[in-house]
């Protein structure tokens, strides 16, 4: 079984989620994570979670929506994230390419993000974009002067270094379609040098449809294409790929177990 990490099923028009959620199941996607992205959009999630038993979700606020209301305390996250279904707190975290929000208040809110997963013993998945500097500096601080907390790097395209400090840290790092991508040459090095216990995958759909499937609007079904990427990285066979990643999402995502 593959479990799709990350995904936006809030994205697509309620009618279409039962053809999505059958193709899933077709392709062998026996789960999936529909992400935050603003807690004003929470009720929508829970909802979906509750609705469908292989459907879970998390809680956060998406750095793009960071500065469209005033940058919520930790409290509030965490009681919210008390849901039976809510599994996570995110996506949060920085982006420096499209800047839809001041960075500074991008960097309040990730901080804040940060302190609800420990708070909440929650993981938090982190959306970083061309930010990999202060990330990095912004989880090294946190770790450092607060209490710990569990962490993914979704949809990872950023550099090396970002990747090692993460896995200093015990994190984990979550591929998406762009490996898949014919010019992801160094991406594919990164994941191959990744150690296996702390690999997820994930299709972050609707955007980033996976080679065979470019052009198109991406589907959790196709997390199974980015899988089979991973595997031949990693040299193994794609079922023992499967195993290992829905394997890796248990124990971080414990509230799943």
């Amino acid at each position: 079984m593959l479990v799709d990490s990350h995904c936006h099923l809030d994205f697509y028009d309620p009618d279409e989620i039962p053809g999505v959620l059958e193709r899933a199941a077709a392709a062998g996607v026996g789960e999936m994570v529909t992400i935050g992205t603003r807690l004003t959009r929470a009720a929508v999630l829970f909802a979906l979670a509750e609705a469908h038993p292989n459907v879970w979700c998390t809680l956060g606020i998406h750095p793009h929506n960071a500065a469209e209301n005033p940058v919520p305390e930790v409290n509030a996250i965490v009681e919210m994230a008390a849901h039976p279904r809510c599994i996570g707190i995110g996506e949060s975290g920085l982006d420096y390419h499209y800047d839809k929000s001041p960075r500074d208040v991008q960097r309040d809110n990730f901080r804040v993000h940060v302190r609800a997963a420990a708070a909440a013993g929650l993981p938090l998945a982190i959306h970083a974009r061309e930010a990999d500097a202060d990330i990095i500096t912004i989880l090294q601080e946190e770790w450092n002067n607060g209490p710990k907390f569990s962490f993914l790097l979704h949809c990872f395209s950023s550099g090396r270094g970002l990747a090692e400090a993460a896995l200093a840290l015990g994190g984990y790092v979550s591929f998406s379609g762009i490996l898949t991508f014919p010019k992801s040459h160094e991406l594919r090095a990164i994941a191959r040098d990744i150690p296996l216990d702390r690999l997820l995958v994930e299709t972050d759909s609707p955007y980033l449809a996976p080679v065979p499937h470019r052009g198109r609007r991406n589907e959790p079904a196709w997390v199974a294409e980015v899988a089979r990427v991973l595997a031949e990285v990693k040299g193994l066979p794609a079922p023992d790929l499967a195993e290992q990643t829905t394997a890796n999402f248990r124990r971080l995502f414990a509230k799943t177990a």
